[in-house]
Parts: C-alpha cells; structure tokens; sequence
C-alpha cells in the first residue's frame, strides 16, 4: 500500500497514547480517521485535533469487550465510511498484581480487553477487508507476550494470545492480500505507561507514542508482502 491517501483507518484506544499518536501519523499521510474508546468526551477532542491534518475524523464510543457492543459500533462505522482498508487493533489495559492477589474479575477484565476485544473487533471487520481483496491490519501487542513476568500475569497472557492469534490469523488471510502486523513494543510514554509509573516520559531514554506511529505509517508503505508476524520496537532504557 504505497498510496496511502484517501485509504480510511480503524483504530481502537484512539482518544489518547498510542492510538492518538497513530492516529495523527496516519492522518499525515492522508488517511481518514476514525477512533474508538469509552470516554466520547475525549474522542471527540481527538478527533477534531487530527481533521487539523487535513482529513475527515469520525469516532465511535463503546467498550471493545462486549461482543454486541462491538457488532453495533461496526454497524455505525459503516453508516458513517465507505470502508475501511487498516485495523490497527490497540486498545488495552493493564494492572499489577500477584496471581493470588489479584480480583478474578480484574484478570477476566484485561483478558476481555485485550485479547477478546483484538478478536471481536476483527471478526466484525475483517468481511471488509475480505470484500476489498486486501487490507492490513495490525495487533499491538507487548515484550510482555514474549516473556511473563512476576505481578503482569493477567497481561502477559493476554498479549501472548494477541501474538498466536495474529500468528494464526495471517496465515488465513495472507492468501487474500491481507496483512498482518504483530507489534510488541517494549516500555513507550503512552499514558498507560505513565499512570502506571512505568516511566517518566524522558524522550531521552524511552520511546514516544509518536515513534510507535511512525512505524505503522512506514509499514503501510511497504509492499504488502512484507508480513511481520512480531515486530519488536524497544526503548534505549526498556
């Protein structure tokens, strides 16, 4: 896809991090926009911030964790776009706590988002993409879905089910000129990252939602032969 303009783009957790930051990226490039999240407040904040770039913003509240949720906030993504032709499936969420200290309802809660959330959204696109005859779309994982860690079981698990389920859903689509991305990022200044004291933010030593961006926009330009089934992007202090 060397010709991004005009192509339109779906990308979940855009209201803020790294989706806000892809968002924009994509937007420089001519991409129309549209974002997902909860807090319709600070969707629409985003999206008027990106329609400065030049390209038509739509957003969508809903909670990517709830199957029928996702199926109706599709339903009106359409209503509102031609089609789509990127997925960048990004939303998630993360907490800290030992297996037997952690709620099972929170473990259940990341597990939704992250893992259920990628899938639901996926199955409810990808029929759009199958009827371009081409797309691409891209999973956000972690380094935490190749490696757990102590008091990270709940997200570790549900990143590496984000990479087997990218893994298994290339090899379905690739024949259907779709392209699967699989992102596994390491420490970023997203806002996640900072509200859960993972870093200050120091641009010197940690990677910016804006760097993760700009790795999607330079991806899209690839032949889309070019598949990566787990693309590590790792900051100079993880």
């Amino acid at each position: 896809m060397n010709n991004l303009k005009g192509k339109i783009a779906l990308i979940t957790g855009g209201n803020r991090g790294l989706g806000k930051a892809t968002a924009l990226a994509l937007a420089a490039e001519g991409i129309d926009i549209v974002i997902t999240g909860r807090n319709e407040t600070k969707l629409q904040a985003a999206a008027q911030e990106i329609e400065k770039l030049g390209v038509a913003a739509h957003y969508v509240a809903f909670d990517i964790g709830n199957y029928e949720e996702v199926k109706k906030a599709v339903q009106t993504i359409k209503s509102k776009v031609k089609t789509i032709d990127i997925l960048v499936n990004n939303a998630g969420i993360a907490s800290f706590g030992s297996i037997m200290d952690m709620e099972v309802s929170e473990w259940e809660r990341i597990i939704q988002t992250n893992l259920l959330g990628t899938y639901y959204m996926t199955k409810e696109v990808l029929p759009i993409l199958l009827g371009n005859k081409e797309g691409d779309i891209f999973n956000v994982s972690s380094t935490a879905g190749l490696n757990g860690n102590a008091t990270i079981s709940a997200y570790s698990a549900s990143k590496f089910g984000v990479i087997g389920f990218s893994e298994s859903l290339m090899k379905e689509v690739r024949k259907e000129n779709i392209r699967v991305c699989t992102l596994t990022p390491s420490t970023i200044a997203s806002d996640m990252a900072k509200d859960l004291d993972l870093t200050d933010g120091n641009p010197d030593k940690v990677l910016q939602p804006e760097d993760f961006g700009q790795l999607i926009a330079t991806i899209l330009k690839l032949p889309r032969r070019a598949m990566l089934t787990a693309a590590s992007l790792w900051s100079t202090n993880p």
